[in-house]
């Protein structure tokens, strides 16, 4: 028991951390956080009975565990913050300021089909090319507040 804690406790702890950093939409869903880490430990777990190897096994787990979460919207909007807005603000209020316009560009994503892999694509420009049009019509109409 005290085996599947600490394992569950490490899941958990690996999928809050990725969440907090580029899925903030989902890093307060404790029911999400709740069953991928479960999955992910009893994944682990059952790859480890059946012999497979530790590398093997964090494979396996992993692949549960951040299933569906490669691509980020919200980094993708820090990059476009990042990249494109640097200049007009100081470096601390990036994050916060792309925190911010998460919720303004959200409607932006809507007309891109999202996958994991969507970032190596071509229409990742478009995307890209978007927000960064969206983000600036916000700052003009808005200031950066």
């Amino acid at each position: 028991m005290d085996v599947q804690q600490k394992d569950l406790s490490y899941f958990r702890l690996r999928l809050q951390e990725l969440l907090n950093s580029s899925f903030p939409e989902k890093a307060h869903d404790q029911k999400f956080i709740d069953q991928r880490s479960s999955w992910a430990a009893n994944a682990y777990e059952g790859a480890f009975r059946s012999g497979n190897a530790i590398e093997q096994c964090d494979e396996i787990a992993n692949y549960i565990l951040f299933e569906g979460l490669h691509f980020s919207k919200f980094d993708t909007v820090f990059k476009v913050v990042c990249n494109e807005f640097d200049t007009i603000m100081a470096d601390e209020e990036l994050r916060p300021f792309a925190l911010k316009m998460f919720p303004v560009c959200e409607p932006v994503f809507a007309g891109y089909e999202l996958t994991d892999d969507f970032a190596y694509g071509y229409e990742f420009d478009l995307l890209y090319t978007e927000l960064t049009g969206t983000i600036s019509i916000w700052i003009e109409e808005n200031g950066l507040q």
